[in-house]
């Protein structure tokens, strides 16, 4: 059952091979442990045996859409389309905040919460404040970020699930981020920062969580998967 051996299997039995596994990730709240599994079960088997597997098309297999582990073996921003991840930096001085609430959602939940259909219009403000978004982080235009991290398609329907994720979702500003978004399904939130205001963030993100979700510090990642070491035993 467990992802980082099934993804191994894809490439190599996994017969007479010990796995000893840590992960600083938090295996709940929407921040792609499933993801980061795979790629690393994947990572270790394609270096080891010097295949040069197309880890993406793989990874995105196992884990049914491309975004999570495309992020984790590219780092950095990365948008899935035409087939393939492109990836590009993120804009210097832009940092990361992580409220995870210690009780989870789950997964099936919050997907079950979205609608079928949902209006032109709100389709119509995602597309343009998705693209706001991504014309921000280009330029390194932080009022450009800000505005393009407005959601009207999965937060709003979302919300009743982490009525307080929802709260502090809607105070980012007021608590010194550029804005905030529901971290995948929920019930994390990303805070957009700049590093000036980051301890800022985090200090009165701490008292406003109480004993009800941990802070984390998590600035954006440059670099994707990688194999830091490689041992043969003989």
């Amino acid at each position: 059952e467990n992802l980082v051996v099934r993804a191994f299997e894809r490439l190599h039995p996994a017969d007479d091979f010990e796995f000893r596994i840590s992960s600083k990730i938090p295996l709940s709240g929407g921040l792609g442990t499933s993801a980061a599994a795979i790629v690393v079960g994947l990572t270790a088997a394609d270096h080891l045996f010097e295949l040069d597997a197309n880890l993406f098309e793989l990874a995105a297999g196992i884990e049914g859409h491309p975004d999570n582990v495309a992020a984790a073996l590219e780092g950095g921003f990365v948008i899935c389309g035409a087939g393939r991840p492109h990836r590009f930096d993120a804009p210097v001085g832009l940092e990361a905040v992580l409220v995870v609430p210690h009780e989870p959602v789950l997964t099936d939940a919050a997907r079950a919460a979205l609608p079928n259909d949902v209006p032109i219009a709100d389709a119509a403000f995602n597309v343009a404040h998705a693209s706001t978004l991504m014309l921000g982080l280009a330029r390194s235009d932080w009022e450009l970020i800000a505005a393009g991290l407005e959601d009207r398609l999965h937060q709003p329907a979302r919300a009743h699930l982490y009525p307080r994720s929802a709260a502090l979702l809607a105070r980012a500003s007021e608590l010194g981020a550029l804005g905030a978004t529901i971290s995948g399904a929920g019930p994390a939130v990303l805070f957009w920062c700049q590093f000036e205001q980051t301890g800022r963030v985090v200090e009165a993100l701490g008292r406003e969580c109480g004993d009800w979700a941990k802070v984390l510090r998590a600035p954006f990642e440059s670099r994707g998967a990688d194999v830091r070491a490689l041992e043969r035993a003989h």
